[in-house]
């Protein structure tokens, strides 16, 4: 099982690929549920990452992955600009996501 991102911050995509990361941009909420709804149907993708100005715009999809889908597990990131939430290291973001 693998991460994935799905990003509208090209700073939040290129700092994940430097982790090892893959994603993908997207700079519509049509392009982004578009992706979601593809990552989904990967089997290998065990955590799905978006960035919160996704979740924000699509909040319907959002929920239904939630309530419907026990893999992939979908986790909320912030962008590298985002001014309400801290920036808190991703690992610290995914353990709490998970419970650990």
């Amino acid at each position: 099982m693998k991460f994935y991102l799905i990003s509208d911050d090209r700073d939040a995509l290129t700092g994940m690929h430097l982790a090892g990361i893959d994603g993908e941009y997207c700079d519509t909420p049509q392009s982004a549920e578009a992706a979601m709804l593809k990552a989904l149907e990967n089997k290998n993708i065990g955590i799905l990452l978006i960035t919160d100005s996704i979740a924000d715009a699509l909040p319907q999809t959002v929920s239904h992955i939630k309530l419907n889908y026990t893999t992939p597990l979908l986790v909320e990131i912030p962008n590298s600009d985002s001014p309400e939430r801290p920036h808190d290291s991703i690992m610290k973001i995914v353990n709490e996501a998970i419970g650990m």
